[in-house]
């Protein structure tokens, strides 16, 4: 049975003393919660990492994650920040191909499949994500568009390195409109999601892969989603931002 796993990307929201608040309610909510079969992932800014890795240490079923990385482990390359330094903060996890960061900064596949690759080489989990915008899924090519994400982000990683990634599925038009897919909408998309791991490394490997819903989701509407066959848990935006709301969520699932 796939645990279910609730990621919470702060993006560009907390200094480090609000980082260290919301670390803190956090901890504090999670001592009431029952996390078996659960992982949480805490996914700061970079400034945090280090010693929200520290708070987190020793408390069972919870990680740290960054929310990118660049491909290359050192070098002339000013503001950027490496997997190796990510992990060596104190990190498990990193976020790869958010929506933002192929909007605004223009992130194509083939970028993203080298920041992948530099991930895995560091030992970090990547949470790989896709999605569509709302002119995609109107013009009914948001099938088209997952796929093409996938195969040319991920899908050339062997057999024995594919298990290692994280997908998180996160429709565009539902980041941050305060929109959602319906829960049968996700479901349809983690399913094909599925069906293309199959496809390409079997159902072993197909049926192991955890594929995170993010877009949008409250604690009002993350049983709901989080009951769906192949949706293993959420990447969670603004509701990670308040320790009660994540907590729920976290509940939720």
């Amino acid at each position: 049975m796939r645990p279910k796993i609730i990621a919470g990307n702060w993006k560009m929201y907390t200094t480090p003393t609000e980082g260290k608040k919301l670390a803190e309610e956090l901890i504090h909510e999670l001592r009431n919660i029952d996390l078996d079969n659960k992982k949480v992932i805490v996914i700061p800014p970079f400034l945090h990492i280090q010693y929200i890795a520290e708070m987190f240490e020793g408390i069972p079923y919870t990680a740290v994650g960054a929310q990118n990385c660049h491909y290359e482990n050192e070098g002339a390359f000013t503001g950027e920040v490496s997997a190796r330094m990510i992990k060596d903060s104190g990190a498990s996890h990193v976020i790869i191909g958010h929506s933002e960061r192929r909007h605004y900064f223009h992130e194509d596949n083939a970028l993203l499949a080298k920041k992948v690759m530099a991930a895995i080489e560091q030992g970090l989990t990547p949470i790989y994500c896709c999605g569509e915008t709302l002119e995609e899924r109107e013009s009914k090519k948001h099938f088209q568009v997952i796929s093409k994400q996938i195969n040319e982000g991920i899908f050339d990683l062997a057999p024995d390195i594919i298990g290692k990634v994280i997908v998180a599925y996160e429709p565009v038009w539902a980041i941050g409109t305060g929109k959602t897919a319906s829960p049968e909408q996700a479901q349809e998309m983690h399913f094909h999601i599925r069906n293309l791991f199959a496809g390409q490394y079997g159902n072993q490997i197909a049926d192991h892969v955890s594929i995170l819903y993010g877009g949008s989701v409250k604690p009002n509407n993350a049983a709901e989603l989080f009951g769906q066959k192949d949706i293993d848990g959420g990447l969670i935006g603004g509701a990670s931002l308040k320790a009660s709301d994540f907590a729920s969520i976290i509940k939720a699932a």
